[in-house]
């Protein structure tokens, strides 16, 4: 069972960031046929500006996201001895690297794991959730990041984060482009070609449409991406504890705990365990970065009960 899901889960990975590329695709060709008279020639510039991207994301993720949410380095085990002890074990459990270890101060419960790969992760929690949660829960807990880690959820996390950025300032550029080309900018011979203008405004109704939807879709996108390895951690980390009731009772607490965090960047906001903002549910999930913590828990127990 809990691996028909994890091979599901990582079809459905490829097909979204197909997905990602295909969208980059078509705003790569409007930019090449409209601005330089040569689709491949946009294609081109639109992946490279991609990759450029994405590459400096991945590589700088860690340091990135953990100023970015307040999070501070323990650099001993004599400062959370709970905390570092447990991420510890799961480590050895699960073969990989300890990750480095990060306390955000924030009586919101909460953790998330980030980085590029195991051997450049680390994990993070708030300091709510160090006081709430008992032992067996914390470990919940944090055998759901570290499955993050060994599943490599990181990467797709980070990469999914840097390609929907691309297609935002990319939808941002032609927009504004546009504002600067149409209608204001026609030559004489624009003005007595209406078949010509009327091409252009057609052009320049599209670029409105990519401008408006290619931020919306990439988001969508990113948080199908999300939630879509929310369950996958979720039956990950209960097998790396072989203690699904641990993982179960921690989910319930965050379930009874209203309180958002005082300070959370929204382009991370996904990789946290729980909405970190509190977020009241909209057209049945469509725009939320977290499966609901009920479908999470009842799916635990169909696995494991």
């Amino acid at each position: 069972m809990i691996y028909q899901q994890i091979d599901r889960n990582k079809r459905k990975t490829y097909f979204i960031f197909t997905f990602f590329f295909i969208i980059l695709a078509g705003i790569g060709s409007f930019i090449g046929d409209f601005f330089m008279d040569n689709i491949w020639a946009g294609i081109i510039i639109a992946l490279v500006v991609a990759l450029v991207y994405t590459l400096i994301t991945y590589f700088q993720s860690t340091s990135i996201v953990m100023q970015m949410n307040g999070a501070k380095k323990l650099n001993s085990a004599e400062e959370a001895p709970d905390l570092w002890h447990i991420v510890e074990d799961l480590s050895m459990v699960a073969d990989i690297p300890l990750p480095d270890i990060y306390i955000i101060n924030d009586d919101s419960p909460n953790a998330f794991a980030t980085g590029r790969d195991p051997q450049h992760a680390a994990v993070a929690v708030t300091s709510g959730l160090y006081k709430i949660m008992n032992r067996e829960e914390l470990e919940g807990v944090l055998a759901h990041e570290i499955s993050h880690v060994k599943n490599y959820d990181i990467r797709v996390s980070t990469i999914s984060l840097a390609l929907s950025s691309v297609i935002i300032f990319l939808s941002y550029l032609i927009g504004n482009a546009y504002r600067l080309v149409l209608p204001f900018n026609r030559d004489d011979r624009d003005s007595n070609n209406g078949g010509w203008l009327a091409v252009r405004a057609a052009l320049w109704l599209i670029g409105i449409i990519f401008m408006i939807l290619g931020p919306f879709i990439a988001s969508l996108v990113q948080l199908a991406v999300s939630r879509n390895r929310e369950y996958l951690a979720d039956v990950s980390g209960a097998e790396l504890t072989r203690n699904p009731q641990g993982l179960i009772n921690a989910l319930e607490k965050l379930k009874s705990s209203t309180q958002p965090m005082k300070k959370v960047d929204d382009a991370s906001s996904a990789l946290y365990i729980d909405d970190p903002n509190k977020k009241k549910k909209h057209f049945s999930g469509l725009f939320d970065t977290h499966p609901p913590l009920d479908d999470r828990i009842e799916a635990l127990k169909k696995t494991f009960m």
